[in-house]
């Protein structure tokens, strides 16, 4: 017989007695009848075990993984994260990390300084955010400046550059952005700035991405094959088969399901949380939209500028264009002007050897008409010679 989440939590109610619960008390019914139809079945579904509990929910999340109260499990997520035993020195505020306004998108959002003075930020997005690695990138550098700025402070005089110690950046997307599926099958991108030299100067920040939809795809139909990823399905999955799985192969997640079941039993507080996390959904979704409108025009701008770009060389094109026709168009009446010129001077030619020939045919003729004079007279003369002999 297949085991059901009941099995290993006997503290999951049914159906009937949360209902009982909520339908006895005045103000959890209100809540409830508050919720959409598929709200009020998500709901009963995750408190009677019918479905597993969604550990990224704000609130079950920042339980789990308090670094105040449960620090042994953020140290050994970073520990496997990072490839090397970690320990949370103190917890730093994280107020000035964001740039303002800009958290709404954020499941989590924790700052640590570990005992080797590197500190640590380690994010959950519901929805990822639109240009992400620029995001990042800023953030970051928030995040150094402050170390600097700490550091720098507490050793005065005796401060110098290697003092401050490596940023890490660790993002987990729930719903990641199209740039990580650009790339199959990876869903742990691990990078920090390097040259292409390979000179070896220490810039002191590194990336770890993690899009968890893209972990889910590849790992649904697979077993849990290393500790990593039995944190990564812990956090990510919510299927009951998905669950016992872990909890088989891996025991010490037990506790922390049975933090939340237990959580459970308190009527009132959960769905104060489940509340929040629809507040916060509704948010979210507003969020995403307008982060996708921005997107979306900052794309248009990039696509508009190109045209404009695309547009000023078709212009000056033209423009030379013209210049090259007006060059053209001169040269042209240029030699028009100079072979109506040649014209003129031609018919001018003409008309002159015309005039001429027309004067030499009216000498032609008197001179013909004196021969026949001539001609004329010399026959006389002979009749008058002829006479007189």
């Amino acid at each position: 017989m297949a085991k059901r989440l009941q099995d290993y939590f006997p503290m999951i109610r049914t159906g009937q007695e949360v209902l009982d619960e909520i339908e006895g008390r005045e103000e959890l019914l209100a809540i409830f009848e508050e919720w959409s139809e598929e709200r009020q079945e998500e709901f009963l579904n995750f408190c009677t075990g019918a479905r597993g509990v969604k550990v990224l929910y704000d609130s079950f999340f920042k339980e789990l993984f308090s670094p105040e109260y449960h620090p042994e499990r953020i140290e050994r997520f970073l520990s496997l994260l990072l490839d090397k035993k970690v320990r949370i020195a103190q917890i730093l505020p994280n107020d000035s990390v964001r740039i303002a306004d800009e958290c709404t998108l954020l499941v989590t959002d924790i700052v640590v300084e570990l005992e080797d003075g590197s500190l640590g930020n380690i994010e959950i997005q519901k929805i990822g955010y639109a240009f992400p690695g620029e995001r990042m990138a800023c953030y970051s550098s928030d995040l150094l400046l402050r170390q600097y700025k700490r550091v720098r402070a507490r050793r005065k005089d005796k401060f110098t550059y290697k003092d401050i110690k490596t940023v890490y950046t660790i993002v987990l997307f729930e719903k990641s952005t199209e740039e990580f599926h650009a790339v199959k099958n990876q869903y742990i991108h691990r990078g920090k700035q390097k040259f292409d030299t390979g000179l070896g100067v220490n810039t002191l920040q590194e990336y770890i991405l993690i899009p968890l939809d893209i972990f889910k795809e590849n790992t649904h139909n697979k077993v849990i094959k290393n500790e990593l990823d039995a944190w990564l399905t812990f956090i990510s999955f919510d299927e009951p088969e998905k669950m016992i799985e872990l909890i088989e192969n891996y025991p010490e997640f037990k506790a922390m399901y049975e933090e939340v079941y237990q959580m459970c039993l308190n009527m009132e507080r959960v769905m104060s949380m489940f509340s929040k996390e629809l507040r916060e959904l509704d948010r979210n979704t507003v969020q995403y939209m307008i982060e996708e409108q921005e997107k979306k025009l900052a794309e248009k701008q990039e696509e508009v500028a190109e045209k404009q770009k695309e547009v000023a060389e078709k212009q000056k094109e033209v423009a030379e264009k013209q210049k090259e026709v007006a060059e053209k168009q001169k040269k042209l009446e240029e030699q028009q002007k100079q072979l109506e010129e040649q014209r003129e001077q031609a018919e001018q030619w003409k008309r002159k050897s015309q005039e001429k020939d027309r004067k030499l045919q009216e000498e032609n003729i008197k001179l013909q008409e004196k021969e026949r004079e001539n001609e004329e007279l010399k026959r006389k003369l002979k009749l008058l010679e002829e006479e007189r002999l």
